[in-house]
């Protein structure tokens, strides 16, 4: 199956390459390495905000995560032209905006790790980093970055 049937499958429709907020790129490669910038986590359009271990739990995280997940499948599209030309994720960074004595950042990462594995089968197994920090740019839960080989 394609990673565009799988994407149809799970009624996932990939967004557009979101415009940089800062002096950064969305994406860059080298040799048959994708690079994508950190994503943060949106709903209905607009920043996801909260800080888990105060204003937000695990399981609306792992929402969040897989939201940005979805961003990132746009962006990796929009870099690479094809998804099925994606060889392997290669590695996750998450940040988790989170309290002091949150210590589930990895189970709000899985949101995003689980579905890469759902669209891409073997090829989505990846390395991943899941740490808590004190706060992400405009307050979004969750940030994501991506490490992609290409063919």
């Amino acid at each position: 199956m394609s990673v565009y049937d799988k994407l149809k499958s799970l009624n996932i429709e990939l967004p557009p390459v979101a415009t940089p907020a800062a002096a950064y790129v969305p994406f860059a490669r080298t040799g048959n390495l994708v690079f994508l910038s950190g994503h943060i986590a949106k709903k209905d359009g607009k920043v996801w905000t909260g800080q888990f271990g105060r204003t937000i739990a695990t399981e609306e995280g792992k929402l969040a995560a897989r939201a940005v997940a979805i961003d990132l499948m746009g962006t990796l599209h929009a870099a690479v032209g094809d998804l099925n030309r994606v060889k392997r994720i290669v590695k996750l960074m998450s940040l988790v905006n989170s309290t002091g004595d949150f210590t589930e950042q990895h189970l709000v990462t899985n949101g995003a790790s689980e579905l890469f594995g759902e669209v891409f089968g073997e090829r989505g197994a990846h390395a991943r980093s899941a740490f808590g920090v004190a706060q992400i740019p405009m307050g979004a839960c969750v940030e994501i970055e991506l490490i992609a080989e290409v063919e």
